[in-house]
């Protein structure tokens, strides 16, 4: 007895719903290519003769290549590596207030010794790594701003104490005081004129 014989297809809603998916897969494929459904390469940008399509190329390029960041990830290293800098803060203030020191004495040498701490794992290359790790939570406190500072004065020491040393020591830091300045000078102004008015 001969069987019967099965046409093999899809149906029509099968074919709807799978042509879906693929368009739906070529669509994100092509936004995060910057909207080219081919992978945009070094090579493909270097061929481009159009200057707008270029440009128009390399930030899909970049766009693609560059990490995204996990920002619950990165928020709870920052939260954890700014703790225990705090808590090494704290641990230094109990010592020296327990060595007699007044509040505003230990504060001073809490200050310092951070400083201090920041300063020598920058020289080893530690603190760089740890700010890899912790983000903003290694770079607000004082000891992020130490390393702002040590970090240029090592790398550039071999271009000698002043082209080197002097020049660069305060390439990261040195728009941090500037501004930090003259915030506090709008700051005073607006104090003063308060006093006279009567306001403050």
């Amino acid at each position: 007895m001969k069987g019967k014989s099965r046409k093999c297809g899809y149906g029509k809603g099968e074919k709807e719903f799978i042509m879906g998916q693929i368009n739906k897969a070529s669509q994100d494929k092509g936004s995060q290519n910057g909207g080219y459904q081919e992978p945009v390469t070094a090579k493909k940008i270097m061929q481009e003769k159009n200057t707008e399509e270029q440009a128009k190329k390399y930030n899909a390029y970049v766009e693609n290549k560059t990490p995204k960041p996990d920002l619950l990830k990165n928020m709870g290293y920052a939260f954890l590596v700014g703790g225990i800098i705090c808590t090494i803060g704290q641990a230094f203030t109990s010592f020296y207030s327990s060595r007699g020191m007044a509040e505003e004495d230990a504060a001073a040498y809490t200050t310092i010794s951070l400083i201090l701490l920041s300063v020598l794992l920058t020289s080893f290359n530690f603190y760089q790594k740890v700010t890899k790790i912790g983000g903003a939570g290694s770079l607000v406190p004082i000891t992020g701003f130490a390393n702002s500072v040590a970090a240029p004065a090592i790398e550039f020491q071999k271009e000698g104490q002043v082209f080197g040393i002097g020049c660069k020591i305060f390439t990261i830091a040195g728009p941090v005081i500037l501004f930090g300045i003259f915030s506090s000078w709008v700051l005073g102004l607006i104090y003063w004129i308060g006093t006279l008015l009567g306001v403050v």
